[in-house]
């Protein structure tokens, strides 16, 4: 192969990392879900089991219907405080990439950009604090328990998968 064709395949195949690079970050900042559902939360439709669906949940708690009015009342009284949660970090992570991503290094952009998404992140935690404190309410102390049972199962299965990709990778983490 002459080095005029090794240089255009690199130099085709680094234009396509970067186009694929530049429409990970762009899809990644689009809402495709549409309107927020009953049971927006941190990463779309999750349910106070820490992930699960307020349908899924409903029946592993075995829920009223009127506790699930309540959830349902409290999960859209927050829809706003998602919104514009979610807009902030849309346009946190896109700071910092366009910090990360410009042609000169700029070490105090970069900082700034990524203290400003952390300050995102810990807002949107603190509002899953206080959604989940509001919804815990609702429940009796058996399906509290239950849901803590749930919680701590979701975390164990989730610790296992993350162990399965440590092996798989050689112990890298």
């Amino acid at each position: 192969m002459t080095t005029t064709i090794r240089r255009f395949g690199l130099g085709l195949g680094g234009a396509l990392v970067v186009l694929g690079a530049i429409a990970a970050v762009h899809a990644s900042a689009q809402n495709t879900a549409g309107a927020p559902g009953s049971f927006m939360g941190h990463r779309g439709a999750r349910g106070i089991g820490g992930g699960l669906p307020l349908g899924r949940l409903a029946a592993k708690l075995g829920l009223s219907d009127a506790q699930k009015d309540q959830i349902k009342t409290i999960m859209l009284s927050h829809r706003d405080e998602w919104k514009s949660l979610a807009d902030r970090a849309a346009a946190a992570r896109k700071a910092l990439n366009d910090a990360v991503t410009a042609d000169t290094i700029d070490e105090n952009a970069i900082r700034q950009a990524s203290a400003a998404q952390a300050a995102v992140q810990a807002d949107r935690a603190v509002a899953r604090a206080r959604v989940h404190a509001e919804v815990f309410q609702v429940l009796t102390p058996d399906q509290q328990k239950q849901a803590r049972n749930l919680q701590a199962q979701m975390k164990a299965k989730a610790d296992q998968f993350r162990q399965r990709l440590e092996q798989r990778r050689g112990g890298q983490p």
